[in-house]
């Protein structure tokens, strides 16, 4: 991401051959049915505006780049090995230099990561999750869906499920000499999330982990990359690349999003990134900890199974619980709708992609949703409070935290 060749990543869409493997998997062609809101059509779109045929102001081609998710499920269907988000990301930043970025884009940007600024944002928006007020209000509309989202991000223990003995250890020892691992805290995880980095700190301390904290982190700059705003994003990707230094030690990552954009920034620091599943599912692990007695329903994250090709780990991770039961839900691996701000630009279109997941999950009611990503925690949690169903939204390191607890770990 950081040394971009001359065409930058429209070089990654010069395999497609229009073969139509990524029609069936793409959210938006689903859900309208128009060529051009399906990979192939907006490859050849993009294709289009890097060779002059169309202009970077053209409404069409910004309205149908704009309704794209980003998800990458069109990635791993693709037999060619197009890197379809590379594209997209270079078409952005060339439209959003020739028409700007929406100013609700920018407000929100401008609010949720600019230090000293995002702070007061965030103190305010868990002031008022403190009320429960959030969730009263949850609903369909542009205001009470946003309000469904901050209530999604309160904590709430999960330890009322636990049957552990009161005392039980984990069935395996700790290492005497704990790994070093640096912990990247984000901007919306930080600010709303801060219970799944407590609960990821004592998880990896569990499993022979010694958590690090690194100053002079910023935002990864997903999220201005999404927007088109690449030369911020770049900007970011080189302040945290400063500020974890030139070690090896890993850098654990808890959000989805955050750690598929920071694996590209490229160099020896991507391949330090790590996903906390993934740290956890390392060297035989994780350590079993105490029953939980859940039924949960996994929600993989586009951007840990589709961009990072993450699938494996959290299902080591549920399998450390004894007694949780994982159940089965009909497209699970679909997008959400969250993708970054979409929710917020998108709303329309990020509705309809969401709800045939909520279809599915009241089909079988279970009592967790579990998700690896801010963004599909809110809005699947905010889907489910509009619809009055009373499923809590968690990462999987809280299950996992909440078992070690029940097994005696934390004494």
């Amino acid at each position: 991401m950081i040394a971009a060749e001359a065409r930058g990543g429209f070089a990654g869409l010069d395999a497609c051959v229009h073969c139509g493997f990524c029609l069936q998997a793409c959210p938006t062609f689903l859900a309208t049915g128009d060529e051009a809101d399906s990979p192939r059509g907006r490859i050849e779109l993009m294709r289009s505006l890097e060779r002059g045929d169309l202009v970077a102001t053209d409404a069409a081609l910004a309205y149908h780049l704009d309704r794209c998710l980003g998800c990458r499920a069109c990635e791993p269907v693709c037999p060619s090995g197009v890197h379809y988000g590379h594209g997209l990301e270079t078409a952005r930043e060339r439209i959003a230099d020739a028409r700007g970025v929406p100013w609700l884009a920018r407000a929100a940007l401008w609010a949720l990561t600019t230090p000293g600024v995002s702070g007061v944002v965030y103190w305010f928006a868990r002031m008022a999750r403190a009320t429960g007020l959030p969730r009263l209000f949850a609903g369909w509309g542009r205001f009470r869906f946003a309000m469904g989202m901050l209530g999604a991000t309160k904590p709430k223990g999960v330890g009322r499920w636990g049957r552990g003995k009161e005392g039980a250890v984990p069935t395996s020892p700790r290492p005497h000499n704990p790994t070093p691992v640096f912990l990247f805290r984000g901007c919306v995880m930080d600010g709303l999330f801060r219970h799944v980095h407590d609960a990821t700190v004592r998880t990896l301390s569990v499993n022979g982990y010694e958590v690090r904290e690194v100053a002079g982190q910023v935002c990864c700059g997903a999220l201005h990359a999404h927007a088109g705003l690449g030369d911020a994003a770049r900007k970011l990707a080189r302040a945290n690349m400063a500020a974890f230094g030139d070690g090896d030690e890993p850098i654990v990552v808890n959000s989805a999003g955050c750690g598929a954009f920071m694996k590209e920034y490229g160099g020896s620091f991507s391949a330090r990134v790590r996903d906390v599943t993934e740290l956890l599912a390392a060297n035989g692990g994780p350590v079993p900890g105490g029953p939980l007695d859940l039924q949960v329903a996994y929600d993989p994250p586009c951007h840990l199974l589709h961009a990072q090709r993450i699938s494996q780990p959290p299902e080591r991770l549920f399998a450390a619980i004894p007694l949780l039961h994982l159940v089965t839900v009909s497209g699970a691996n679909d997008c959400c709708g969250s993708a970054g701000l979409f929710t917020l630009v998108e709303p329309e279109m990020s509705r309809a992609v969401l709800q045939p997941k909520l279809e599915a999950l009241s089909a079988v009611a279970p009592q967790v949703v579990a998700t690896g990503n801010p963004g599909c925690a809110m809005q699947i949690g905010a889907g489910l409070a509009a619809r009055g169903i009373r499923t809590q939204v968690r990462h999987p390191v809280e299950l996992l935290d909440a078992s070690y607890r029940a097994a005696g770990c934390y004494e």
